[in-house]
């Protein structure tokens, strides 16, 4: 599978909240995470990059992913063991009480992709019958649109836009929203925080579907257009394709 991971300060930020990877097994699976840190001065941080590192442990020990119930059950216990790490971690010390991030994590494999979110971070989804948003944002604004207190116009300038309902490691438990769906050849995935979602539109994002050049340059030019706009976030994205394999050519006597 092809795949690509960027992180940006933005154009704002001191220091980057933000952190991620592509984590890949020896079967060729891949676990692809986001995470958004929120909290004190470099708690944000903290939060994020031990949620990247602890994922990317628990996947290191783990055996290669059989079923889409094996693949959900897995992401389940992670984010519980994440969230644990992330609570204990703040707990134990000073300058860190309080701090949480978003996390969003794909499992992807030859046969299904299976994607695990706490906050407001974002999985979206394209093959053959569009481009769509797998998950739901943990966040009052998303709330509010629901449930029909706001339009989604309202939304975009709404001055809560940024809490969150849930975040990981500001609770004892949590209880991460995971589904699965098929993964088949030409299939993409596009893991990102808000500051990208922010700035540019699901409309451009749609790029995502037909995209045909390196997936760095579709990277790239992602956080080009964020920073152009503003860049007051930092902005992360990983992308996975699953690439159509490529008939054999037939020797030459």
């Amino acid at each position: 599978m092809d795949s690509f991971f960027m992180t940006n300060q933005g154009k704002v930020r001191h220091h980057n909240e933000d952190a991620g990877g592509i984590f890949k097994n020896d079967e060729g699976q891949i676990l692809a995470v986001v995470a958004d840190g929120m909290g004190g001065h470099l708690a944000g941080d903290v939060a994020s990059e031990l949620a990247t590192s602890h994922i990317h442990s628990l996947w290191q020990q783990m055996e290669p992913l059989e079923t889409p119930e094996q693949s959900q059950n897995w992401l389940k216990d992670a984010f519980q063991s994440v969230n644990r790490e992330i609570k204990e971690y703040a707990e134990a010390n000073d300058g860190c009480q309080g701090m949480g991030t978003t996390l969003v994590a794909a499992v992807c494999t030859d046969q299904f992709l299976t994607v695990g979110h706490i906050g407001d971070s974002r999985c979206y989804f394209a093959n053959a019958y569009g481009f769509k948003q797998l998950t739901e944002d943990h966040s009052l604004v998303n709330e509010l649109v629901r449930t029909g207190q706001i339009t989604e116009e309202e939304a975009e300038s709404h001055p809560r836009k940024n809490v969150l309902l849930k975040a990981m490691g500001t609770e004892l438990s949590i209880d991460a929203d995971v589904k699965t769906v098929g993964f088949e050849p030409d299939n993409r995935v596009l893991l990102c925080s808000d500051g990208l979602t922010n700035k540019v539109n699901d409309e451009e994002l749609k790029e995502l579907e037909s995209y045909a050049g390196d997936w760095e340059s579709f990277c790239e030019r992602m956080v080009a257009l964020a920073n152009e706009r503003g860049g007051e976030d930092n902005i992360t994205l990983a992308v996975v394709h699953y690439p159509t394999p490529q008939p054999e050519k037939e020797g030459v006597d």
